[in-house]
């Protein structure tokens, strides 16, 4: 009986060494659903431009500025991320609005590791603009601004509800990042009532 206490003890004695290695940090696998989008026009629709949003969003008007006219969120409830629009008619004041998108641009440069700039040319369409792209733990991922360069701005800023973890927000900001750029490519201003 000894002998097996004495066993035991070796057994229970060697299972105890301190060689735990920790798992990696791990991310939830988010399933990204394949992009359908949606026209802004209809009966309803009442702004001077018009374009191809995520089926996955939902627009609403932002409830901070109802006085204002053609302010937008785009919100992804499953992401819990949200495209903040902000229309204004040029009005002898391109330069200023231009101006006031890069400072507002700009204000993430303290936590960016890079912001990359984009041009935005649709000579067809009259669209034209700058995206930039954040790179690093900033609070917006993307931001950019479209202009007929006579008539009408548009602003776009994309949030997250949530801390900023590049790593774990990364499959998430990539497929939020293609429906701007499918926002951006299919933008059209429009005459206040009517589409074209």
């Amino acid at each position: 009986m000894r002998i097996w206490i004495l066993l035991a003890s070796i057994v229970f004695l060697a299972s105890c060494e301190e060689n735990y290695t920790p798992k990696p940090q791990a991310y939830t696998r988010v399933s990204l659903p394949d992009p359908t989008y949606l026209l802004t026009a209809g009966e309803n629709w009442n702004c001077p431009y018009e374009f191809e949003y995520s089926a996955q969003s939902a627009m609403t008007i932002d409830p901070r500025y109802q006085s204002k006219t053609c302010w937008y969120n785009l919100y992804y409830p499953g992401f819990r991320a949200t495209i903040h629009l902000t229309y204004s008619p040029v009005e002898g004041d391109l330069s200023e609005q231009i101006e006031e998108a890069r400072k507002l641009a700009m204000k993430h440069i303290a936590k960016a590791t890079k912001i990359l700039e984009n041009p935005i040319q649709n000579d067809s369409a009259g669209v034209y603009g700058l995206k930039y792209s954040f790179r690093g733990e900033t609070a917006s991922d993307v931001q950019f601004f479209l202009t007929d360069s006579s008539s009408h701005f548009l602003r776009g800023s994309l949030y997250f509800s949530v801390k900023p973890n590049k790593d774990s927000l990364s499959p998430i900001i990539d497929y939020v990042d293609r429906d701007i750029d499918h926002l951006i490519k299919t933008l059209r201003w429009v005459s206040v009532g009517s589409s074209e």
